[in-house]
């Protein structure tokens, strides 16, 4: 059953709004690699659907906070440690994601070292900003790296 649906039956049986769904809270990096000096960013192609290149990025466990997340899933997906630089933004739109609503917190961080995939990345690498494979991209990650182009 789809979020908007578990909403709408939550309203006909008047289940209080304040343990309605809300949105999957999760975390997506947008890692640039220092190799020393700037060499692209890190894109990984997915081995679970919805299949595509995405930025690596996964959900926050609970007890989690948005960093931790980030820097875990980083480490998982691409066996990075990275270090945060900021925030670019938070993404909500209910469509983002085919399976269920998130909001995502996107951050930008850097890393040094080349990656290597792991968990559910088939497979990861580094991307010139120039050789972005902006129509296989999923989520809404071409309107993210778009944004982050203009901030870059």
């Amino acid at each position: 059953m789809s979020q908007l649906k578990i909403c709408e039956e939550a309203k006909k049986l008047k289940i209080p709004e304040w343990i309605r769904p809300t949105p999957f809270l999760t975390v997506d990096g947008i890692i640039k690699i220092f190799n020393p000096t700037f060499s692209g960013i890190v894109l990984i192609k997915r081995k679970n659907p919805p299949f595509g290149y995405a930025l690596p990025g996964g959900f926050v466990d609970y007890g989690e906070s948005a960093e931790e997340a980030l820097i875990r899933e980083m480490k998982e997906e691409t066996n990075l440690d990275i270090k945060i630089e900021k925030l670019l933004g938070v993404y909500s739109n209910p469509n983002r994601d085919p399976r269920v609503h998130t909001a995502s917190c996107v951050f930008i961080c850097k890393a040094s070292k080349l990656p290597r995939a792991g968990d559910d990345a088939k497979e990861v690498m580094l991307i010139k900003l120039e050789d972005i494979p902006w129509n296989k991209l999923v989520f809404d990650h071409r309107k993210i790296l778009e944004d982050f182009l203009k901030s870059f």
